[in-house]
């Protein structure tokens, strides 16, 4: 027999898939009107007696945008990438743009990536665009996205678009919106601009191009992109002999990155550059990974590979969209091992920071931006330089707002823990271009003075202690996967745990609800940043986990952090055991294995 809070959860989803249900049926009724085209028609037509079950996760609700835009599986349907969710999106965002500029000459620029349909959905784009009377600067061929960030600024352009789903599958693609700065759309102006999507009817789509509004633009841009990423990743310790010196091996596991990170490292120059050929050719069906993403170990075996045929000193590859990278470098034992996110921020960030430090230029005005659920050992590394550490939400959108709103203050660098970093400000994203340079400038520097990357890890992890993070992430798909990862964040939030692996939980941080808890004091503060879904712990032996849905994978994200003192660089190999160990057995006791 039920019990009463049973019977009450059963009418609650009972009534949730009922409204559910219509609100596919009316999507679907929709969807078949004359305005749709036939191929539309006719594959709704044939998922509705061959794959009912794919026809609902099609309708049942609308794309949303995440922490990296909106991205999605292309095909039919309103939850799905394809043009007329793309056009409508395209329409409010054309509406919002005379509304927020009126009587000005409106412009934006256009870039996409190597996946299927990004061509032709950049031209949907251009073609709403230029049907609303905004002059559009469309790139005549793929491009990164650093550069789209870039363009931006350097067109004068109020609004950019690039077509990209970034690390994920094949099958999916997706649309990020930049505003005038060359960052992401941040409050308010997201939540303004969905509400005016919202409330357009897909026939208010004008998808009509007026041709002589849109020009193509590409190397021109190109060259003062990459002089720039050359300017801004470039540390001044470093000769023309360590980088000429320095071996490196770099794939762009079949993405954009191939049209701007060897140019960049060839200006900036960097001789010794092996490409990964089988991957240097953009394929949007990724033929040689599993998966196009950096973070996967298995993504980086062919460049591994060819790192220990040439006897490389550094291994580095971008995800397709060419804003993330991964780092591979030879250990004290000279065998290539891969570092993390974390990792990576923590030497770029100390590089800079000694860069500016050695300059003079340090004087308090200074700040490094970072995220909620990257490594706490960023604060404690900034701190040390007399540097504040700003700390926002999840997603590089956040960290380019922070630019924008303390104006008075000098951007040194940024980066999260997926992977991605961001050096100086002339872009507003992460920028696996200028990054890439970045740490052949820190590998070329340590190996001319007989050290290494890896070797300079070790030795700030002795100045600033040692920390250990690691990602579990849970795949939900589907209506009810998206129920059940809302049930998890619930059930975590109304029922906190009181200890982790044996050690008391001192704070709740509870971003939706902006209010962090301290459990042994029985007091609460405020949290000053946006809203989120995310709960973070903090132990008080200095664990941290936080739980996070994803912005942009049906997935529910668990980030652990744990740390301890480093006595020595020959001490690490056993720390890192360690910490290794404590976080298996967080995950042990939280059940996450």
């Amino acid at each position: 027999m039920l019990k009463c809070s049973q019977i009450s959860t059963f009418v609650k989803n009972t009534d949730f898939m009922s409204k559910t249900d219509l609100l596919i049926q009316e999507n679907i009724a929709t969807w078949l009107s004359p305005f749709f085209d036939e191929d539309t028609k006719n594959t709704i037509q044939k998922l509705q007696t061959s794959n009912p079950e794919d026809l609902n996760d099609s309708f049942y609700k609308n794309l949303e945008f995440g922490t990296g835009g909106m991205r999605g599986v292309m095909g039919v349907g309103t939850n799905r990438i394809n043009k007329y969710t793309l056009g409508k999106n395209t329409q409010g965002l054309s509406d919002y743009l005379h509304q927020t500029y009126p009587n000005q000459t409106i412009k934006t620029v256009i870039a996409y990536d190597c996946r299927h349909n990004s061509k032709p959905f950049a031209k949907i784009v251009a073609d709403v665009f230029s049907a609303n009377g905004i002059e559009v600067f469309l790139f005549e061929d793929l491009r990164a996205t650093p550069e789209l960030s870039f363009a931006v600024k350097h067109l004068d352009c109020q609004c950019g678009i690039v077509l990209t789903a970034s690390h994920n599958p094949p099958e999916y693609n997706g649309y990020k919106v930049y505003w005038e700065d060359g960052g992401q759309l941040v409050p308010p102006f997201d939540g303004e601009i969905i509400n005016l999507i919202n409330s357009l009817k897909y026939t208010d789509i004008n998808f009509t191009a007026q041709e002589k509004l849109i020009h193509t633009i590409g190397k021109d841009v190109d060259d003062v992109f990459i002089n720039a990423s050359v300017k801004n990743g470039s540390l001044e310790v470093n000769t023309a002999a360590s980088r000429e010196n320095l071996s490196v091996v770099f794939t762009a596991l079949h993405g954009t990155s191939i049209t701007a990170v060897p140019e960049t490292l060839k200006r900036a120059g960097y001789t010794n550059v092996h490409l990964v050929d089988a991957q240097s050719e953009p394929n949007g069906d990724f033929p040689t990974v599993k998966s196009p993403n950096p973070e996967e170990p298995e993504a980086l075996k062919m460049a591994l590979d060819l790192a220990e045929e040439v006897q490389a000193d550094i291994v580095i590859g971008t995800d397709p969209d060419c804003d993330r990278l991964g780092i591979a470098v030879r250990n004290s034992d000279d065998k290539m091992v891969l570092l993390n996110g974390n990792q990576t921020m923590i030497m770029m960030t100390k590089f800079l920071l000694d860069l500016w430090k050695n300059k003079g230029a340090i004087n308090g005005k200074q700040f490094v931006g970072s995220t909620i659920v990257s490594t706490p050992m960023i604060s404690t590394l900034t701190e040390a330089y007399g540097v504040e550490c700003k700390i926002g939400l999840t997603g590089f959108k956040w960290i380019a707002k922070m630019i924008k709103d303390f104006p008075a203050l000098d951007f040194i660098g940024g980066g999260e823990e997926s992977f991605g970093f961001m050096v100086g400000d002339f872009v507003r994203d992460k920028d696996a271009v200028t990054s890439t340079l970045l740490a052949c400038e820190i590998a070329a520097y340590t190996k001319a003075n007989d050290s290494s990357f890896f070797k300079e890890l070790i030795e700030t992890y002795v100045e600033h202690g040692c920390y250990k993070e690691r990602l579990i992430s849970i795949t939900k798909k589907g209506i009810e996967g998206s129920a059940e990862i809302n049930k998890i964040m619930e059930s975590a939030r109304n029922n906190p745990m009181t200890s982790i692996n044996g050690s008391k939980v001192i704070t709740v941080e509870d971003f939706k609800t902006s209010i962090s808890k301290n459990l042994l004091l029985d007091t609460s503060e405020p949290i000053l940043i946006p809203k989120a879904d995310v709960l973070i712990y903090t132990t008080e032996d200095g664990s941290k986990v936080a739980l996070r849905p994803s912005g942009t994978e049906p997935k529910i994200k668990f980030y652990i952090s744990v740390n301890t003192t480093l006595s020595s660089a020959t001490a690490f190999i056993g720390t890192e055991k360690t910490l290794d160990d404590k976080i298996e057995s967080i995950i042990k006791d939280m059940k996450l294995s």
